[in-house]
């Protein structure tokens, strides 16, 4: 019953809640935003209540009268101060990285109090490891919540539940709020042996240049901060501007990747052997590009090169 209340199960809760409460990178919890009742043992406590005044009608026991009345009213100013510790708080989400498959995502979040103290906040989602902390009244918490990855793609973790049960325990507060997290999901990576150098089309196999100090390239226009030892002052001295000269150096054979390429009996498996291949190639700093059906990158390398790389992997065929 509680579960079911929680918004867990119901579809047509599910559509009054993202009436209620829509998509956004910060939310504010107000009246709208909190659902509250009565947790099991706030229901064992009200059971006992009732029990008590038939009793106390019964016997006509006024000291019974006095214990109902009060733990009563203990009960009622619990569920206003259950509320208060959550009304208000400011819930911001940050940023996060791309992980591989299988791997759990790192999710920010900062909880920002403006005028009150919350106490023994819990976040976390329906069956997954929840955090607890403590917001201090005017300042901000900020703390990394994680969430397991199962494929590629965007991941969307969902709606965060956000709860309290101080001070008593007699009621849960939670919200259930969309903090609109996105995060890129890349293939698991799997082992396997590199192919040889592809010849699948033109500029297949090309040495790759990189600048050095052996073979001269040329010249180019003069920038601040090249080396004075490059400067072709023959041609200055002829009036014909300020240049540097340029060298290479040949690097590595560049590397193609194509889907055809990858070993496996399912299209994931091979997109893991390329995104196992990529790392591997990054690794060595040697040149590679990315063929697949509808992305040609070129060979490079370098942290964006990767990244591109991963991202056209993640997103292959996957609907948005």
């Amino acid at each position: 019953m509680i579960s079911r209340l929680a918004g867990q199960s119901s579809a047509l809760f599910q559509r009054w809640l993202t009436r209620r409460i829509p998509a956004s990178s910060q939310v504010v919890l107000n009246h709208r935003r909190i659902f509250i009742m009565p947790t099991r043992a706030g229901m064992g406590l009200l059971l006992l209540l009732v029990i008590m005044l038939i009793g106390a009608i019964n016997y006509q026991n006024s000291l019974i009268y006095v214990v109902v009345f009060t733990l009563g009213s203990l009960f009622w100013v619990g569920l206003h101060h259950t509320y208060r510790h959550l009304a208000g708080l400011e819930l911001h989400a940050s940023g996060s990285q791309p992980v591989f498959c299988g791997e759990e995502a790192s999710l920010g979040i900062a909880l920002v109090s403006a005028r009150r103290e919350h106490q023994a906040i819990v976040l976390g989602w329906p069956g997954g490891a929840r955090r607890q902390v403590d917001v201090p009244a005017g300042l901000s918490t900020t703390l990394t919540l994680y969430h397991p990855t199962e494929r590629r793609g965007w991941l969307r973790p969902g709606r965060l539940r956000v709860e309290t049960r101080f001070p008593l325990g007699w009621f849960v507060a939670w919200s259930l709020v969309d903090l609109d997290w996105q995060v890129l999901v890349y293939p698991r990576p799997v082992a396997a042996p590199l192919p040889g150098l592809a010849e699948a089309g033109e500029g297949l196999g090309e040495h790759w240049l990189a600048e050095g100090v052996d073979d001269f390239q040329g010249l180019r226009d003069y920038r601040p901060g090249d080396s004075r030892r490059r400067l072709d002052w023959r041609a200055w001295s002829r009036g014909q501007g300020l240049h540097s000269k340029i060298f290479a150096e040949p690097q590595h054979e560049s590397q193609w990747l194509t889907l055809e390429q990858a070993p496996g009996p399912t299209l994931e498996h091979q997109l893991g052997c390329l995104t196992g291949w990529i790392l591997q190639l990054e690794q060595r700093q040697q040149p590679y590009g990315l063929v697949i059906p509808g992305t040609r990158l070129a060979p490079a390398t370098g942290a964006a090169h990767r990244d591109n790389c991963l991202r056209a992997l993640a997103l292959y065929g996957v609907t948005a």
